[in-house]
């Protein structure tokens, strides 16, 4: 019998992660993705202890953690450097069995990429369009570079995915979240340690974080108009990080300007009816974009690849409804989860004195005398588990 044959729609790392999934159930995975090469943004990444256990299930967790720096779940501080909340990785590690691990996102999926076989990512191939198929028919993938037949496809090109609006005509699609976030990798010298985590202002946050080799994480996010750019993103990010807390003026000052990148943020408010249609699956992004407030978006779709394989594993013709199964699996957590961060951001890109002033209060108070009620928050997003068989 032919080897199940799936095409996956965009390289990034849900869709890089969903084609290992499958390859290791033993699918055949073509991967399409539209860029002339695998060069993902040179950017830092967060993934929660939910992430690593699916990562384990690929076989990759291992060098996952080697390329990584761990820290606590939640690290908060006011505008004024004094620490509203502080979690230790230990603490993390006693709670869920693992800590938050920091990396490059290139580094993830070109380690996701290396366990893939020879010739499965065609760069430089945008699908143009998606025919779903259905138990009796094979799904059609229309790319400029001919046409696919395929099992199953997952639609893994992000927030402002194409190839969504084809299948859920009614449903609104991706709104922007009203804020802009910058993300920069600088170097810092081991006689000034930074002190790692995210500080909460008025219209935003900032934030930075250690990566291996001698190097930061930073990001920033405020609140602007959508497709609001700057000429120079580097001097725009400087300028807006003056008053706040040292080093992160300065690290931001020192990063090379190539690798400072902005991002306008979008999500999919509305949840989609289902992640599925006939012979098509949505996965991460495309699926449930959500802002960064969680540092959930790459998690989920490690998650979502995890819980696809699972629930495809058995006979082709009844794909459609192992869909139905991802779907029923899926959906309500991650719908959950948008609507979770959506409200986090519009706490944290407040620019009232008085909100933001209760609310980091309120975060503090929690922090300091109940930790088990900010346990009891994280412990729906942290705690999940892979499928028994995955």
């Amino acid at each position: 019998m032919a080897e199940p044959h799936a095409v996956v729609v965009g390289g990034g790392v849900g869709g890089l992660a969903a084609a290992l999934a499958l390859h290791r159930i033993g699918w055949a995975v073509t991967v399409c993705e539209r860029a002339p090469a695998v060069d993902p943004v040179d950017v830092g990444l967060t993934l929660a202890p939910n992430a690593l256990r699916a990562l384990d299930t690929l076989d990759v967790g291992r060098d996952v953690r080697k390329g990584s720096v761990f820290q606590g779940l939640v690290s908060i501080r006011h505008r004024d450097g004094r620490w509203i909340v502080r979690t230790s990785e230990a603490d993390a590690r006693q709670r869920f069995g693992d800590a938050v691990c920091v990396l490059r996102y290139a580094e993830l999926a070109g380690i996701l990429l290396g366990r893939l076989p020879a010739g499965a990512v065609r760069t430089a191939t945008r699908v143009t369009a998606v025919n779903p198929g259905d138990t009796r028919r094979p799904a059609q993938v229309v790319t400029d570079a001919g046409e696919l037949t395929a099992d199953l496809v997952v639609v893994a090109d992000g927030a402002r995915s194409t190839i969504r609006p084809e299948l859920f005509l009614e449903h609104p699609g991706a709104v922007y979240a009203g804020f802009t976030c910058w993300r920069a990798i600088a170097p810092w010298s081991a006689d000034v340690v930074p002190e790692f985590g995210e500080t909460w202002g008025q219209g935003g946050v900032a934030g930075v974080l250690p990566l291996s080799g001698g190097e930061v994480y930073c990001y920033a996010t405020v609140n602007s108009p959508a497709g609001a750019f700057a000429a120079d993103e580097k001097a725009e990010l400087v300028r807006h990080l003056e008053g706040w807390p040292a080093p992160l003026p300065e690290l931001v000052a020192a990063a090379r300007p190539e690798s400072v990148v902005r991002m306008d943020i979008w999500h999919i408010d509305t949840p989609l009816p289902a992640y599925h249609k006939g012979r098509v699956a949505l996965l991460g992004d495309a699926a449930h974009a959500m802002t960064p407030n969680l540092g959930q978006g790459a998690c989920q779709a490690v998650e979502d690849a995890v819980v696809l394989a699972h629930h495809v594993s058995g006979s082709m013709a009844y794909v459609p409804t192992a869909l139905q199964s991802y779907t029923d699996a899926r959906l309500p957590r991650t719908s959950g989860m948008v609507q979770r961060s959506a409200q986090l951001a519009e706490a944290v890109q407040s620019e009232s004195p008085f909100l933001t002033g209760v609310r980091d209060t309120l975060a503090g108070v929690v922090g300091r005398l109940a930790p088990h009620l900010l346990a009891h928050y994280i412990r729906p997003v942290s705690d999940w588990h892979p499928p028994v068989d995955a």
